[in-house]
């Protein structure tokens, strides 16, 4: 009998961390491991999937203790002998799993707890990225930071989402490590596009002009004011007409008045679309409809809307900095299924960019390229790797 309880800041369906903390809880559930969820607060389309983290040793009976509670009741016949059942018994071993993507109470909580410990490591960003503009964000991520390292000594298995988030946890001094790429379903992409948002998109193209898409929270970290910046160069050099969607909430306020004010100010109000946080079938509409999915992000532990351009046969320029190019495969056989480019150099971003879509062979390449990597990803290959690390971490348990 073995658990694996997972504890997680905040709990949301559609936020990347939360769909993989659920198809953690699909994976485990499939191979007979009880898995229940915590959290210190949850949106309300999931807050029946999850209880409140302060509740867990108060409602909770360890594995253990229920498994030798049943060697007890039952007949030695279905353990086999008492002394089998003892030692199976013994076997029985509940874990807690912590889901670390910031600073949090529930991290505290899980390293209070006498249960052994597992991490996985979703990446935390930098706080100098947020000190100017929300500096109480700032001091969330440098307390994630501190959590981070104390977890260290205490931790049995620590998960990665990627390479550039393991040699972080190495550096740490964590022992036993482990990539485990989020797991995705691209099942989820497949929804059928809003019609609205699809007609609407249809007519701005009629209009001309090249449609680059990004996709993700408006954030410091994310630079989206170079896109502006490429965008408005790329505009004056290659197409007059082309248009910026970025799609995604917002995790600063201060940064996203900064930059309405900075496409105001560069007379790129009407091409810069801020849309805001959308529903799927939305979001599937702007992928069909994109030219290009741009990022200029400088901190990324993965990249899901990587991803989700990849599945959608949708070129990708992107600058060349943390997991960004792990997650297109650069260093793989096939090599980056995307064109990379040094942060801060929006003319060559913009250069780029007009390369990809005036190059209609490119174009194929790199679709068909995209579409291999995101194979990669499918849900049946990162839930059978981490069926292994599992079974490997329980086979290793001491009895």
């Amino acid at each position: 009998m073995v658990a694996i309880h997972q504890f997680v800041p905040s709990l949301a369906s559609r936020d990347a961390i939360g769909h993989h903390t659920l198809q953690v809880q699909r994976v485990l559930h499939d191979m007979g491991i009880e898995s229940a969820i915590y959290a210190s607060e949850a949106q309300p389309e999931v807050r029946r999937r999850c209880s409140a983290y302060r509740t867990f040793g108060r409602d909770h009976t360890s594995a253990r203790d229920r498994f030798s509670a049943m060697a007890r009741r039952q007949p030695s016949t279905w353990f086999g002998s008492a002394r089998s059942g003892g030692a199976m018994a013994d076997r029985a071993r509940t874990w807690l799993m912590y889901q670390g993507s910031t600073g949090s109470p529930v991290a505290g909580f899980v390293m209070a707890r006498p249960e052994p410990k597992l991490l996985d490591y979703h990446n935390i960003t930098p706080d100098l990225f947020f000190a100017p503009w929300e500096p109480h964000v700032a001091a969330e991520l440098a307390l994630g930071r501190r959590q981070l390292a104390e977890l260290a000594p205490v931790t049995e298995l620590a998960l990665a989402d990627s390479a550039f988030n393991e040699a972080e946890l190495t550096v740490l001094g964590f022992g036993a490590t482990a990539v485990l790429p989020i797991i995705i379903d691209t099942d989820d992409f497949d929804v059928e596009p809003d019609p609205a948002t699809l007609r609407r998109l249809e007519r701005e193209r009629d209009r001309g002009g090249a449609d680059w898409l990004f996709v993700g929270r408006i954030s410091p970290h994310k630079a989206q004011h170079e896109l502006v910046k490429a965008l408005a160069l790329y505009r004056r050099n290659h197409d007059p007409l082309a248009r910026l969607h970025l799609v995604g909430g917002s995790s600063s306020h201060s940064y996203l008045s900064a930059l309405e004010a900075f496409v105001a100010d560069l007379g790129l109000t009407g091409a810069v679309d801020i849309v805001g946080s959308v529903p799927p079938a939305v979001l599937c509409a702007h992928y069909l409809s994109a030219d290009v999915l741009t990022s200029a992000s400088r901190h990324e532990g993965f990249g899901v809307p990587l991803v989700e351009a990849m599945h959608h046969g949708v070129p990708i320029v992107a600058v060349d900095a943390a997991a960004v190019p792990e997650t297109l495969g650069r260093g793989t056989a096939r090599g980056a299924a995307g064109l990379l480019v040094g942060a801060e150099q929006p003319a060559l971003f913009a250069a780029a960019v007009a390369r990809v879509i005036g190059d209609a062979p490119l174009q194929t390449a790199m679709v068909e390229r995209g579409r291999e990597r995101a194979a990669d990803f499918a849900p049946t290959r990162t839930s059978a790797l981490l069926r292994t690390l599992v079974e490997r971490l329980v086979a290793d348990a001491p009895t």
